[in-house]
């Protein structure tokens, strides 16, 4: 199996290191779970549905490893991997998934062998359905903003990175633009810099580059600013947790970005799979939010750029309220409005 974010040859998880793009190509090989655990905390991969990939991989490895076949080892396996960054729910939800299809087989067959085949095949899977979803999604997306706007070309904002580097396959909200720039139908995309990792400025643009759209990276200051000024017509973000009601966990600034487009009367639309919901969840406020290393805002690449003995405060994500949304796109439905029911609707398949 590979992708632009990763490969999967001769039982090795390789991972395309997102820290040193744009400037360096660099793959890290990950040969057992704690590496792949490293791996997801350390933001050599990052965005929801590829750290929930990366678990998968990293538990198949552990079960390739597991030569005692001890399943009770397995399920330490998965708490443990689970442990890796606690916001993005796809992490989860992936490696209960793994165990659970892993249980139910080794009971069928009673053979670990045949099992960890069939565990490899669903992960591919698992790949595949994903690249299909997010082509729904922009599908979607592509039909709502017709009704809106017509046969034109549109001018988007989109946060963060959400394209093949966040998710394997096509991507989410990045996968509606690639999908929209290829019906001809993108005329520009604005993507804010996402400090203080630089997701936008780094791998967002790398990826528009790649796929030739063109593109302006910016700011968060400037967004108030870029919105009066450019006749914005949507905005695009991914989520790493939506809960039952609609709020929604995203990279931090999402919430910002959804005021301002409120402000200018933009359309401000969220693009993930059903894996990234947690209905779980009443309100937004019950997600536990990420607070990553202070160094991570007090220097840049390495780069100190505060005084030493600066403090900073660092959350990775805030929660937009499901009022400020316009819609949410998941491969089952667009959710709109963004209410408790549709939200259910829309997971459930109902």
């Amino acid at each position: 199996m590979e992708t632009i974010a990763f490969t999967w040859k001769n039982q090795i998880f390789s991972a395309l290191d997102q820290r040193k793009l744009p400037h360096q190509e660099v793959w890290i090989n990950c040969k057992n779970i704690t590496d792949v655990h490293a791996a997801i905390k350390d933001m050599v991969v990052r965005g929801a549905p590829l750290i929930g990939i990366t678990a998968l991989y990293g538990l198949l490895i552990s079960s390739i490893q597991n030569t005692q076949h001890d399943l009770s080892k397995l399920e330490k396996d998965v708490t443990f991997i689970k442990t890796a960054r606690p916001t993005a729910v796809n992490l989860a939800y992936e490696a209960d998934r793994y165990l659970a299809f892993f249980k139910q087989n080794l009971g069928i067959n009673d053979d670990w062998d045949k099992t960890l085949q069939l565990a490899e095949k669903f992960i591919v899977d698992v790949i595949q359905k994903l690249d299909q979803d997010n082509l729904k999604m922009a599908q979607f997306a592509e039909k709502e903003l017709a009704t809106l706007y017509g046969d034109r070309k549109y001018k988007v904002v989109t946060l963060c990175n959400t394209g093949a580097l966040a998710c394997g396959p096509r991507g989410t909200a990045f996968g509606v633009i690639d999908y929209l720039s290829q019906k001809g139908k993108i005329e520009h995309v604005f993507a804010a810099e996402t400090r203080p990792y630089l997701q936008g400025g780094r791998l967002t643009a790398y990826e528009l580059k790649k796929a030739g759209i063109p593109y302006s990276v910016f700011v968060e200051g400037a967004m108030f600013h870029l919105f009066e000024n450019n006749k914005i017509d949507a905005v695009f973000i991914g989520a790493d947790r939506i809960v039952s009601n609609g709020d929604t966990a995203n990279k931090i600034g999402s919430a910002t970005l959804s005021l301002v487009a409120k402000h200018f009367n933009v359309p401000f639309y969220v693009v993930a799979p059903t894996s990234s919901f947690d209905i779980s969840l009443n309100i937004g406020s019950e997600i536990e939010i990420e607070y990553r290393p202070e160094e991570e805002v007090t220097s840049c690449q390495g780069v100190k750029i505060a005084p030493d003995s600066s403090r900073a405060y660092n959350p990775s994500f805030d929660v937009t309220p499901h009022q400020q949304i316009s819609a949410i796109f998941c491969e089952n439905a667009m959710i709109k409005p963004v209410e408790r029911v549709n939200v259910r609707n829309a997971v459930t398949g109902a």
